[in-house]
Parts: structure tokens; C-alpha cells; sequence
């Protein structure tokens, strides 16, 4: 919509519209295509995927919007486990290799959107365009997100409870 103002309008309008707010992309699946509540499912693209192969691909109809969050899980060395384990040296090699074509490659195969280019360019057919916002770019380092919008009494709880 442009503003503040208006994204919560509009967010406000869709959580109203929402008979239940799974606690994640597994169980909404469940809720929509096994209990067949609500009309559409908002999930991840690889759990698009899942339901495919798991209920049929005539089941349903896949839309990916023009423009989406880039909301990434981290990934990352714990220094102090490490140290603890000896397992420095492993787990840098395992976080380079996560970024390899090789490993982009098997994420593609497993419809996780390959951050390889090159990689991501032979799977046109699985992943559509879709123009990436950077959270941090937008809405600031992930622990001012974590305050501002998910805390308890952040956005997402004035949203939710129509405050």
C-alpha cells in the first residue's frame, strides 16, 4: 500500500479473513489440506512442493506473488560449541559447502530456492521470478524486526488483536 498505515490495513483485513493462524508452514498445511479449512494457504514455496507430492498436484493451484520477503533461516558457527567439540574446522568446510553449486544444486532439487545464480537459472520451471526485498535493507537488522514486529505488543500483536 505504500505506507505503514496502509501494509497494517491490509494485514489487519487478511488475519480477519484467517478462521486459524497455524504456528508454522507444516501445520497450516494440515489444517488447510487434510481438516480442508480456509481457502487459501500462505506458506513456504518448497511446502508448495510437499503438498504436491503428498495430496496431488490438480489439488490445488500454486500463485507466487511479484514481490516477497527474503527471509532466510541463518546459518552459523557457535564458537563456544565448537571449542567444546572440536569441531571448528568441520563446521566452516560444512557452511562453504552449503554455499557451493553442489549444495545449491540438492536444495533446488529439494524446491529450496538456490541462491547460486547460476544454479537458480536452470530451475526456471520451479522458481518464478520473484522480486526479493531484503529485510534488513527494509525493515532493519533482524533484532530490531524481532522487537518492533514479534515481540509481545509489537506490530504483530496490535495487528492481530486489532489494537
Amino acid at each position: 500500500g505504500g505506507d505503514e498505515s496502509k501494509a497494517r490495513d491490509f494485514v489487519g483485513k487478511l488475519f480477519k479473513q484467517a478462521p486459524v493462524l497455524d504456528t508454522g508452514g507444516r501445520a497450516a498445511t494440515t489444517t488447510f489440506m487434510t481438516n480442508q479449512i480456509g481457502d487459501v494457504l500462505v506458506t513456504f514455496e518448497n511446502e508448495a512442493e510437499m503438498i504436491a507430492r503428498e495430496f496431488g498436484r490438480d489439488q490445488f493451484e500454486v500463485v507466487y506473488p511479484s514481490v516477497s520477503a527474503e527471509a532466510e533461516p541463518p546459518v552459523t558457527v557457535v564458537d563456544k560449541v565448537v571449542a567444546k567439540k572440536g569441531t571448528q574446522a568441520v563446521a566452516e568446510e560444512y557452511l562453504k559447502y552449503l554455499w557451493s553449486p553442489a549444495a545449491q544444486e540438492i536444495a533446488a532439487n529439494n524446491y529450496l530456492r538456490p541462491r547460486d545464480a547460476t544454479v537458480l537459472a536452470k530451475y526456471t520451471d520451479r522458481f518464478p521470478k520473484v522480486d526479493f526485498l531484503s529485510v534488513e535493507k527494509t525493515f532493519g537488522d533482524w533484532r530490531t524486526v524481532q522487537k518492533t514486529h514479534f515481540n509481545d505488543g509489537g506490530v504483530f500483536d496490535q495487528i492481530y488483536t486489532g489494537q
